[in-house]
């Protein structure tokens, strides 16, 4: 179990903030951290990476402190043993894919990880080449493939899907879901995707200026545990025809358009935009707008 306890005050566009979290992680999971920006999600991460220390607090991973204020301990981002993935991928423009990869090594440690990552990430092909030449979601697969070098215990991610289309972010989704499990990690996903939280994680924490707010199973939470179906999808409206009593709302799924008939009750409140839970209910779809 990782428990976190932590005090931090913060600027925000609103004024000064005061961070101020409690929680417990329980290892081998996937967690993702969702709020409005601004919330404190990637302080979150940097306080656990080590990258920035809190004013009062502790984080204690089973029996090792890795910060602790009362006793001033603060253990160095290389002692964590964390691998962390930003948005801008920051890999080193003059080595090929497989010298970044290589880079991550310990001192004395087997290049059979790299090997071994290259080929769940699919990098075979691009080994040798420069990161200038690699689309943003070959260079996002190559950040993770790095922070996983080292055989973290915790890896750390910080919307590192956000800039990608649906389609490589539904590849890159599939890569994390394979690490994660692969190589046993408790990974911290920071996320405002829902199809993409509800996809990826085991549990969801939302945070809200500085404090958790809510937090559970991210069907549940999403949905106010209103919706109880076999199947369900998350997409957007893109558009909404009233015809007689009914109302044909077009959802986008992925890459598809799906048709569904809402009555007035359903499609009260809904609006073009707006994320939407569609699922399959005593085999009648019903449409749900997510909170």
């Amino acid at each position: 179990m990782i428990e976190i306890s932590l005090q931090k005050k913060l600027k925000s566009s609103t004024g000064e903030m005061e961070l101020d979290l409690n929680m417990q992680i329980e290892e081998g999971k996937l967690i993702t951290i969702y709020g409005k920006s601004g919330a404190g999600k990637s302080t979150l991460l940097m306080l656990l990476a080590g990258l920035m220390n809190p004013e009062k607090g502790y984080i204690r991973m089973g029996n090792n402190i890795w910060t602790d204020t009362s006793k001033q301990i603060f253990l160095p981002p290389q002692k964590r043993n964390i691998g962390f993935v930003f948005q801008e991928y920051a890999l080193f423009p003059n080595m090929t894919v497989r010298e970044n990869l290589c880079f991550g090594l310990g001192k004395g440690q087997s290049k059979t990880i790299v090997d071994k990552l290259v080929d769940i990430v699919d990098l075979g092909q691009l080994q040798s080449r420069k990161p200038n030449t690699l689309s943003g979601g070959q260079k996002q697969r190559v950040a993770l493939a790095r922070a996983l070098v080292s055989q973290p215990k915790m890896l750390l991610l910080d919307e590192p899907l956000s800039a990608l289309d649906n389609e490589m972010r539904s590849k890159l989704q599939s890569y994390i879901l394979e690490v994660h499990r692969e190589f046993g990690l408790t990974t911290l996903l920071i996320s405002h995707d829902v199809s993409e939280i509800i996809r990826l994680s085991d549990f969801m924490i939302e945070m809200d200026h500085g404090k958790i707010v809510k937090q559970g199973n991210p069907a549940d939470m999403f949905t106010n545990d209103r919706v109880n179906a076999k199947f369900q999808f998350t997409g957007e409206v893109i558009s909404m025809v009233k015809q007689d009593f009914i109302v044909i709302v077009t959802v986008l799924i992925g890459k598809d358009l799906v048709k569904v008939i809402a009555n007035d009750q359903e499609a009260t409140g809904l609006q073009i935009g707006d994320k939407v839970l569609i699922a399959s209910k005593a085999f009648n779809p019903i449409i749900h707008k997510i909170n």
